[in-house]
């Protein structure tokens, strides 16, 4: 990988980047809540309440009421048995792993199942077997292979940030054994999925009895921090076996103020979700008419790679020739040549929207989907 171009928020849905504003498609906060003024404000109450950080283990010294409120609204929001704060969206498959340690007997983990969950594998002490992306088929045949009374956990993406796909939970739990578990790593799902943006679960429509639901405050939810939903033995479990939740220091409290605010806001204003969800379907809708390949995932998320890099290079001048920040991704588990992903939020205005889908069609020629299977 290499280091990304520096840019310089501007206004809820652009960046200055090299003296130019340009339209921004980058990143994932879907509802740009990391500008919303409420948010911001937010933070500023967190600082003059509770300073900037705790400096010590949530097990020691470094509990605060906002911690205890945020994980009741969590629960709330998602209408959970129970919310664990983490300090990242990236630790909570292995804070989660390390207190399922050898209760399992295999890992089946997605062919593209983000970097976090390949790290948390290895805490679970029992062998991992790879089934093909999202594919049902090769989910069975890898089942299979463990025999019987075996008792697996799955791991997988809820929603896949590379297209917006999201996992046949409901075909997973179907064909699991009474004692197997999903563990679902929702970062990009929750509050983007679902009718009331309880994430994929919620979009999929499968109960929590055996899902684990492990999420991100730093996206949907413009903040930072991390939460794993679950029952409360897990939650129990997690505070006397993991020693990566005991030793760390919790999200710096004008952070868990934000999440607060924004998990309060997403509930009480369904239009966020409804126009995050409009801005999607246009301009999909408006590509696929123009022959572009978009696939049919419910995420918010265009992307597309080149077999030529000069068509790559090509596309980039155009949207900067349009004012539009190119998203041009080499990310791990990607296409080795890079790709294109724009991720489209509820704060984009339909000129830009419109100015993006006017770009793409002129090269809907050239661009071809990603590859269906983890290129490594």
């Amino acid at each position: 990988m290499r280091e990304s171009s520096f840019v310089q928020v501007a206004g809820r849905s652009g960046v200055h980047f090299q003296g130019r504003w340009l339209a921004f498609f980058s990143g994932c906060d879907y509802f740009r809540l990391a500008n919303h003024p409420k948010i911001l404000q937010a933070a500023r109450t967190g600082i003059n309440n509770s300073g900037l950080n705790v400096s010590a283990s949530r097990l020691t010294t470094g509990d605060r009421e906002i911690y205890q409120t945020l994980e009741a609204t969590l629960t709330n929001f998602f209408d959970a048995e129970s919310a664990l704060l983490v300090p990242t969206g990236y630790v909570t498959n292995l804070i989660a792993a390390q207190a399922l340690a050898g209760e399992f007997s295999h890992v089946l983990v997605d062919a593209r199942a983000h970097p976090a969950l390949l790290d948390a594998a290895f805490f679970l002490a029992c062998p991992v077997l790879k089934f093909r992306h999202r594919d049902v088929t090769d989910f069975h045949r890898v089942l299979a292979r463990c025999g019987r009374g075996t008792r697996p956990l799955v791991l997988t993406d809820g929603m896949f940030s590379h297209d917006g796909s999201t996992a046949p939970l409901r075909d997973y739990l179907q064909a699991l054994p009474r004692g197997g578990r999903i563990l679902v790593d929702d970062a990009h799902g929750a509050g983007v999925l679902g009718q009331s943006g309880k994430g994929t679960l919620e979009a999929e429509g499968v109960s929590r009895m055996r899902v684990i639901q492990c999420l991100t405050l730093s996206k949907a939810f413009g903040a930072y921090g991390g939460a794993i939903l679950g029952p409360t033995a897990l939650r129990n479990k997690i505070l006397s076996r993991s020693r990566l939740f005991a030793a760390s220091t919790p999200v710096p409290p004008p952070l868990a103020h934000a999440a607060l605010g924004a998990i309060k806001l997403l509930g009480s204003d369904p239009l966020l979700r409804a126009r995050l969800h409009a801005n999607s379907a246009r301009v999909k809708s408006a590509l696929r008419a123009a022959g572009f390949p978009v696939n049919n995932a419910p995420g918010p998320i265009v992307s597309f790679c080149f077999e030529r890099e000069k068509s790559a290079a090509n596309l980039k001048r155009k949207l900067l020739a349009a004012g539009i920040f190119p998203p041009f991704l080499k990310y791990a588990g990607g296409p080795e040549q890079g790709y294109f992903r724009f991720v489209i939020s509820s704060e984009h205005s339909r000129k830009q929207l419109e100015t993006l889908v006017a770009v793409l069609k002129s090269v809907a020629a050239e661009a071809c989907l990603l590859p269906a299977s983890d290129p490594a």
